[in-house]
Order: structure tokens, then sequence, then C-alpha cells
């Protein structure tokens, strides 16, 4: 299968490629220096010129703070981009993935957010991701929608990154202990994505690693994986202000992933002890 995946240069777009690579299928990456998805025309021409059988969308707009004074920018992203890539994939009868976020959620849950789970985004970031999953539903009828939560890679920031480059120099941090969700570790999401792409279960997903834990517990755990003695003190959300209010939960429901018979993603803990290895 020809598959575009825009987003290459991000930490998800690039683990993507190599796993359809991986899989036997024939992967064409872009950023946005190939592919401006902003620009409807490029957008059209360029699908049209490649006819891939799918389009896995990884870029986005991921800047949660930034989004809060662009929102101009952030919309055009996270919204437009998505409808000019979903009308180019109708065009030549393309299925098309498009990755979204917990952001969608407003994090006032107690219980793991299933699919169907109303929404009601915080801030800018998650409207504008929520914004994009409409548009992509009314414009094209095989479309995947995977929310995932916690995102890191080996390529481009994260908070693991921030984490180690931290503790280059200090040997004491404070993180927030009041937001729980789950880690995802790109090369688990972009297994799933691609065996995903593979089928036609298309509908709404819910994608992370399996477990639990605040940015206080994932933190201490980096530190432990890493070796590294570190106290790591626990703050509240309002300790540590961001222009962005974050939800406080977001865990999410991955009971749709074994009902259609995918393959569940490995613990957070597991997933992080490779990548550990990955970066060093």
């Amino acid at each position: 299968m020809l598959v575009l995946v825009t987003g290459i240069n991000g930490q998800l777009g690039y683990d993507v490629v190599k796993e359809l690579t991986a899989k036997g299928h024939e992967a064409v990456g872009v950023d946005r220096a190939q592919l401006d998805i902003t620009d409807e025309a490029a957008v059209s021409a360029f699908v049209q010129n490649l006819e891939p059988q799918a389009i896995i969308h990884c870029a986005a707009y991921t800047n949660v703070d930034a989004a809060e004074t662009d929102q101009e920018g952030a919309y055009k992203v996270n919204a437009l981009g998505t409808k000019y890539l979903a009308e180019a994939a109708k065009h030549v009868d393309a299925k098309m993935v498009y990755v979204s976020t917990d952001y969608v959620f407003d994090g006032n849950g107690t219980e793991p957010y299933e699919v169907d789970h109303p929404t009601s985004p915080l801030g800018v970031y998650g409207e504008t991701k929520l914004a994009g999953e409409k548009i992509l539903q009314d414009t094209l009828d095989k479309c995947f929608i995977v929310r995932t939560a916690w995102v890191y890679g080996i390529n481009g920031n994260n908070f693991v990154k921030t984490m180690l480059k931290l503790a280059q120099d200090r040997s004491e941090l404070g993180v927030v202990y009041d937001q729980v969700g789950s880690p995802t570790y790109t090369v688990d999401l972009a297994g799933f994505l691609v065996e995903l792409v593979d089928s036609d279960k298309f509908g709404i997903y819910h994608a992370s690693n399996e477990g639990v834990c605040s940015w206080h517990e994932f933190a201490v755990e980096i530190f432990n994986q890493a070796g590294l003695d570190i106290k790591v003190n626990a703050l509240t959300s309002e300790e540590f202000p961001r222009p962005a209010a974050r939800p406080k939960y977001s865990v999410l429901s991955k009971k749709k992933i074994v009902n259609q018979g995918f393959t569940p993603m490995r613990d957070w803990k597991e997933a992080l002890k490779d990548y550990l290895k990955e970066l060093s």
C-alpha cells in the first residue's frame, strides 16, 4: 500500500514511516517544506499526483500555550489542513487516519474516557483538534480518528527529554502531581496506526500505552530507570501556571482497540525502558 504521512519531522510521523516501511508498505513522508497542508491547491495537486491509498495525518500545531494567542495559526493547521487533506483523500479514494488528542475533553472525568464521551475542550489547541475531527467525519467516510496523549519519541522535544536535560545540572525538580494520564511511546503508537490503516474498521479510537500515572510519577520513573538520583517535588497545577489550561484527567479507555481485534499497547513503564535504550 502506498501511504502518505504528514509531519515526517515530528515525533510520531518519523516512527510511522519507519513502521510502514518495516511492514512492507511504501511510505512517502512529507514535512512543511515539501507540503504546506494549509495551502489547499498544493495539497490537492500533491495528493492527486501521488495517488496514495491511505494518508496518515500526523502533522499538527501542537504548541498548546502558543495556540492561546495564535488561534488563527492553530486553526489553519489543525482544522483547515485536515480539511484539505480529507478532500484530496476523497478525490483519490484514499482512507485517512487523523491523530487527535486527549485535549478534546475537559479533564474533569474520573473514569477513562470512552470514544463516545461528550467532548468539551478547555482551550484553543483542543478546540482546533476537535474541529479537525468533525471536518474529517463530514468530508470522508473512510476515516479513522485516533486520540492519544502524553506522546514521546526519538524525534523532537518531549517530557522525557526535558527531564533528562534538567537533570544534567540539577539535583532537585518540581513536577505537577495533580494531572493524570497515560504516557505514549511513538514506536508503539505507530505500530497501532499501521495496524489500523491496514484494516477498514473506520471510526474513533483511543490509543496510549497501558497504565496510569501523574506527571510527577512519570518523572520519578524516568529518573529511576535512567539511574539518576534526582529529588522530585510534587507541585499542584496552580504552583506551575501555564497560558493554556491542562486537563487534570487524561486517561483514555482503550476498550475499542481490544473489541475490534487490534493489538493492545504494552505498559508505559516497559515502553519507557525501550525508549531510554533508544535514546542512549
